[in-house]
């Protein structure tokens, strides 16, 4: 797999950062099947798969996977 470049981590960094502030900012998905219970943000050519924990108020980003045929 490629490695991230500069400008594609910049803007995965600037995603987290404004889902501080509301994590269903940007281009958010529920997923469904063996996934149900996480979202997708899509930020480029970059897939932010993570959970939410309302009650601590927490964003738990479980990978940063580069989209392909195979991600989810």
């Amino acid at each position: 797999m490629r490695a991230m470049q500069v400008r594609d981590r910049t803007r995965v960094n600037a995603a987290m950062e404004a889902m501080k502030g509301d994590p269903f900012t940007g281009d958010i998905t529920a997923l469904k099947g063996p996934y149900q219970g996480l979202f997708r943000r899509r930020v480029g050519s970059w897939r932010l798969i993570f959970e939410l924990d309302p009650e601590r108020r927490l964003v738990l980003v479980h990978d940063i996977l580069r989209r392909s045929s195979h991600t989810y």
